[in-house]
């Protein structure tokens, strides 16, 4: 496995438990987690849309690095997930404040996924051992 695909599998494994926590279970794990609370069906049915963009992402991630032809395009879908999170992210701390310090995280993790996406975008990709 080389860097690129080693990338492209550990983040989607990292996503899925937070799609997971946004989608199981929504009204629980929002408001354990960030003190949001989910009391209709709207806002479960909008978490579950969330968690299956996410879990849908982390499997294009796993399929682009089993399959040569796709991990371009995985690693390019992966920055712009990553710097459209972050930029998100970015303006609701100039609109609205410190969040709570977990989104801190999980805009330190979405900035440096970023940015580690862009710099193998950058670089030629070596062969794995398998020659996939």
């Amino acid at each position: 496995m080389n860097l690129r695909q080693g990338f492209l599998v550990w983040t989607a494994i990292g996503l899925v438990p937070i799609a997971l926590a946004y989608g199981v279970e929504p009204q629980r794990s929002l408001e354990s987690l960030f003190d949001v609370p989910i009391q209709n069906v709207d806002g479960k049915h909008i978490f579950r849309a969330v968690m299956g963009l996410y879990l849908a992402l982390s499997a294009f991630w796993i399929v682009g690095a089993c399959t040569a032809s796709l991990r371009q395009a995985a690693l390019q879908s992966l920055v712009v997930f990553m710097a459209g999170l972050a930029a998100g992210r970015l303006l609701s701390l100039a609109v609205d404040g410190m969040p709570n310090r977990i989104l801190l995280f999980y805009l330190a993790l979405e900035l440096s996924h970023g940015i580690a996406g862009l710099l193998l975008l950058g670089r030629e990709e070596s062969p794995s051992p398998t020659g996939r």
